[in-house]
């Protein structure tokens, strides 16, 4: 058993609070053929990366603005069978009115979205790909979190589920526990996550009167 006490909890969204895997393939695919691209070429390198940079690097010369935009629509139009991770809508309800944010690589709007789809809530910071420089596995979005909850990024633990977004909240300079939807324990683990879960049901939430959080990890 591992515990940590921290002052804010920063989550990843896609793969961690949300299961949206079906809709993203079913959009990429979409994407795929829309471009002229093998759908299992491009399956393996969009994950855990904002979708600009997907783009740029699959279709340099390609108006990036407007197939961002396009992908994103149907993105949105892709939302049905979105659903919450196991254990997320518990471990959420454990940490309302404490600080948390969410930080993914999605843009805010579709971010926001997918919660509302899978009946999570909304916090008041959710940091997406249009409000960074520079997506994950750089740092940023992780500060930018910390900073908009005014709280130190050591003081805060990142649930992620990609190598590229443990690498982002290690970089930041925050303790990060992986959650195993999408990576091995050992991959999570040599990307610099301390430990890993299977999903969000293994860990347990307390929030002290002054706000502070004991995050208990079970397995």
């Amino acid at each position: 058993m591992t515990r940590f006490h921290v002052d804010a909890v920063l989550c990843d969204n896609d793969g961690t609070l949300v299961d949206s895997q079906p809709a993203v393939d079913r959009a990429w695919e979409r994407w795929s053929a829309r471009v002229g691209l093998d759908w299992s070429f491009v399956a393996n390198r969009i994950h855990g990366r904002r979708a600009t940079e997907s783009i740029a690097e699959l279709t340099p010369g390609r108006d990036l603005a407007a197939e961002d935009a396009w992908l994103e629509r149907v993105e949105l139009e892709e939302l049905i069978d979105t659903t919450a991770i196991p254990g997320s809508a518990e471990l959420l309800g454990a940490l309302a009115g404490a600080p948390w944010a969410v930080a993914t690589s999605a843009s805010v709007r579709l971010a926001v979205a997918r919660l509302d789809a899978a009946g999570l809530p909304v916090p008041e910071v959710v940091i997406g790909a249009d409000l960074v420089d520079r997506g994950k596995p750089d740092a940023q979005p992780y500060l930018r979190a910390a900073e908009a909850l005014d709280v130190d990024p050591g003081r805060c633990v990142v649930l992620e589920d990609s190598t590229t977004g443990v690498r982002a909240g290690v970089g930041a300079g925050c303790v990060v526990v992986g959650v195993r939807t999408a990576d091995t324990h050992d991959t999570l683990v040599a990307a610099g996550a301390t430990t890993t879960v299977a999903d969000l049901r293994e860990l347990r939430v307390t929030v002290a009167p002054d706000r502070t959080i004991e995050l208990v990890v079970s397995r």
